[in-house]
């Protein structure tokens, strides 16, 4: 297994080196600096990965994966104004665009904006049906707004399109015990369990 990561490891690096070289000859290319700041991402070196994308949006202003991928690095960075505003800037340019959706929903909910977390959650999952993450972000924002019936709704949605999703069964029964069916909600909680998902409350 060592050997498989250090080969990786390897490959990346020396990408990462040839990319270098080639923006040498052609520090405009939007691409050039796009893709290193994915490789940078890929080592976890966020600094670095920002500063590239950031480049790659001053060479190109209408490359709306850059400020999707700018805004998911402001998510680990646990920053989530800057993920906002860059997935808006995404927004901006396609309205259309599933990631950015999604990235703002998690921003949103992080800053306890709940209302517009539901409206990006919803259509993310408009444009990606079956999107288990769409789902889990509404779901999450429903419960944490208090709204227990969407909640378990969209909850029974996702078990529908997934039924070894164990986030589903777990929120599906959360949504029923705050709903006062406490019977109701243990067998989701248990299937949960069976799935492998850490179950916190039952």
């Amino acid at each position: 297994m060592a050997k498989i990561i250090d080969k990786k490891e390897a490959q990346l690096n020396l990408y990462i080196k040839f990319l270098k070289e080639r923006l040498f000859f052609e520090p405009g290319s939007a691409t050039l600096h796009y893709n290193l700041g994915l490789a940078y991402s890929h080592k976890d070196l966020l600094d670095e990965a920002i500063s590239e994308l950031k480049q790659a949006i001053e060479c190109d202003p209408d490359l709306p994966q850059a400020y999707v991928n700018l805004g998911g690095l402001y998510l680990r960075k646990d920053e989530p104004d800057m993920c906002i505003d860059a997935n808006l800037k995404a927004l901006d340019i396609d309205p259309d665009f599933t990631a950015a959706h999604s990235n703002l929903a998690f921003g949103y909910l992080q800053q306890g904006n709940l209302e517009r977390a539901i409206l990006h959650a919803k259509k993310a999952l408009e444009l990606m049906p079956g999107s288990p993450q769409a789902y889990t972000l509404l779901a999450t924002a429903y419960l944490q707004s208090g709204q227990m019936e969407p909640a378990a709704q969209v909850s029974k949605e996702m078990i529908e399109a997934n039924d070894k999703f164990a986030p589903a069964y777990y929120n599906l029964g959360l949504a029923l015990a705050a709903l006062d069916r406490a019977e109701d909600a243990a067998p989701y909680f248990q299937r949960a369990k069976e799935l492998g998902y850490a179950v916190e409350c039952e």
